[in-house]
């Protein structure tokens, strides 16, 4: 039996190249994870806006401004405030469910397009909010817009990409999320300073701007050749695989495509197709990689980065500081996944960075629980400590930033066959939302209850999510996404779901597993 977890054999590889075109068009593509990430980055700076909180919720500014305790696990704890933030993942979850539908019958694009237009929509309603009426109807819209692009841009990136470097491009989406993150956070601090404190409706309108990147951008975009010929437009499809492939003989990727397509057609409802025992190993993974991704604990780590940059010594800019440094590391960290994840693969940045989170987190909780107790009062926390604290929060953040925040919107985009490729999307993108709103909700309370044992939950959690992944999810760097399913066939647990009868000639999808060399 080959080494656990891994499914060996080699790839076939199609002719052609990573061309200037593709390049451009992924990057442009997955500027839709901007409107996530700066929806992330945005949300949590605004309602600690005084002016914010006295104009929409004036009973948690009392209790916050008459709250003197010292307290630093419980300070925080507000329902209303949290149900305000994790009300826009419940309605992404609902327009995932509509997306799958878009995706799979109209094309990549259009959802993009809707994604765009949605959260455009969503943003003016909230720079203009004058009722929370206004600010929920808002939040609503931007989450339908995130549920759309969530659900398109990871299959847009992974269908046009060449399988040798389709880990890199479609890590875009993820590094466009850090930046969206990183650049809220800036705004935030900056817009907090405006007087006459309407600087809070400068952080929510200023959601157009990305939004408007995407929606113009899904304009100018082509379609994939799989969902060209996913909608019969077969000539197209082989017309604009030449151009992407940067080749003229694309016969045998654009026969292989048409054959699954065909595949595809045969499937009434997709839905219930996901469902059959062949599919099991995608639809596992559909649902538990997000929600492993979403309880890694991230939360939890970014919250007490502005306290402990607070002792340090940055006084009322240790918001800005934490933002500015955790925010950097993360996007440097995902460059790292971007060169490496098509070299080293995805399982070694996985297992590495689960092992690294799950390192920082003992320690960062042996740390906070020595100095804050149980009663949450830090008393006279010293620099070094603090500092020392500050390193493993940002080797943390590290850890998660190359492997379980990049690679949690990759692999469930590249396991899918076609004829279920849109549904098994849309679950994923399901379970993600479900779990960053029962995460956000409940966070906060958690905090209070549980004190620094959260970070002893979370880690936990790390531990099983590493296990998990060493045993049971193959390596999937460099096989073309319409061959993908003998990954399956060869691996020592999932292959008693998945027989020969289901994927004949050893496992690949597609008639001629010959191999084409690469001039």
């Amino acid at each position: 039996m080959p080494a656990v977890g891994i499914a060996r054999g080699g790839g076939k590889e199609y002719a052609g190249k990573l061309t200037s075109y593709v390049l451009v068009t992924c990057i442009i593509a997955a500027m839709g994870g901007l409107i996530f990430g700066y929806d992330i980055g945005i949300s949590g700076g605004v309602t600690s806006m005084d002016s914010f909180l006295k104009k929409f919720f004036p009973s948690v500014y009392r209790k916050k401004e008459l709250d003197k305790s010292t307290n630093q696990y419980c300070q925080y704890d507000s329902q209303t405030l949290t149900m305000f933030t994790s009300s826009l993942y419940l309605a992404a979850l609902m327009a995932s469910v509509v997306a799958a539908t878009v995706t799979r019958k109209f094309g990549r694009k259009l959802s993009m397009f809707f994604g765009g237009v949605l959260f455009c929509a969503g943003a003016i309603i909230n720079g203009a909010a004058h009722a929370v009426w206004m600010l929920i109807l808002g939040r609503i819209l931007l989450g339908f817009g995130i549920g759309f692009s969530n659900q398109s841009v990871p299959l847009y990136l992974s269908e046009m990409a060449p399988s040798k470097s389709r880990g890199a491009l479609n890590i875009c989406f993820q590094l466009s999320i850090t930046v969206g993150i990183l650049v809220a956070n800036l705004l935030n601090y900056f817009f907090a300073k405006i007087e006459g404190g309407w600087g809070w409706r400068l952080s929510l309108g200023g959601a157009v701007v990305p939004a408007l990147i995407i929606t113009v951008g899904s304009l100018i975009l082509p379609d994939t050749p799989n969902s060209m010929i996913e909608r019969g437009q077969h000539e197209e499809a082989k017309t604009q695989l030449r151009r992407i492939r940067g080749v003229d003989d694309v016969s045998e990727e654009f026969n292989d495509l048409v054959i699954a397509s065909d595949e595809s057609k045969k499937i009434e409802d997709p839905w219930k197709n996901l469902l059959q025992r062949k599919y099991r190993p995608q639809l596992c993974m559909a649902i538990l990689i997000p929600f492993f991704q979403q309880l890694t604990g991230i939360n939890v780590i970014m919250f007490y980065a502005p306290v402990l940059f607070n002792t340090i010594g940055f006084g009322s800019d240790a918001s800005l500081i934490s933002a500015v440094i955790t925010g950097l590391v993360n996007v440097a960290a995902t460059i790292v996944s971007m060169y490496g994840v098509d070299k080293w693969g995805r399982r070694k940045f996985f297992l590495e960075g689960g092992t690294q989170m799950l390192i920082c987190q003992i320690v960062v909780a042996a740390c906070i629980g020595a100095k804050f107790g149980l009663d949450g009062n830090a008393g006279n926390l010293p620099k070094w400590y603090a500092i020392v604290v500050v390193v493993f929060i940002c080797t943390y953040v590290a850890g998660f930033a190359w492997s379980w925040g990049p690679l949690g919107w990759l692999v469930p985009s590249e396991i899918f066959p076609l004829e279920i490729r849109s549904a098994a999307q849309s679950v994923n993108v399901s379970v993600n939302m479900i779990f960053t709103f029962i995460v956000a909700q409940v966070f906060l309370t958690m905090l209070c209850h549980m004190k620094f044992g959260l970070f002893i939950f979370f880690a936990f959690f790390v531990c099983v999510m590493s296990v998990f992944v060493y045993f049971f999810l193959p390596e999937t760097k460099g096989i073309p996404i319409e061959e993908m399913s003998r990954v399956w066939k060869q691996h020592w647990y999932w292959k008693r779901f998945v027989t020969d009868e289901d994927y004949p000639n050893d496992g690949y999808e597609m008639s001629k597993p010959t191999i084409v060399n690469i001039v």
